[in-house]
């Protein structure tokens, strides 16, 4: 069993509200979860208004396999919304 983790820091540009915040996160997120059927929570900057980290997991039987889901994820991510930019993402295999 391999799985593979995803750390991935996303800017929200021009939020000034935990409200405003929680709009653009709560979509990706289920979408994210919806396409790709895997685990995925904010899991630090919870109370930073412009910034958020999203950690995202998934479980294959090969790490290639691993890998290149959490890749197509950060994808998804990159292109699907103007208000969330991304920054930074790491990917680990375990």
């Amino acid at each position: 069993m391999v799985i593979g983790v995803c750390t991935v820091n996303l800017r929200l540009v021009g939020n000034q509200s935990l409200k405003g915040k929680r709009r653009v996160i709560k979509p990706i997120m289920a979408r994210v979860r919806n396409q790709f059927n895997v685990a995925i929570a904010e899991v630090d900057d919870n109370d930073v208004l412009q910034s958020a980290t999203l950690g995202i997991a998934c479980v294959s039987n090969d790490a290639a396999h691993a890998n290149s889901i959490l890749s197509h994820v950060v994808n998804f991510i990159e292109q699907a919304n103007r208000d969330a930019e991304l920054i930074d993402y790491q990917i680990e295999i375990l």
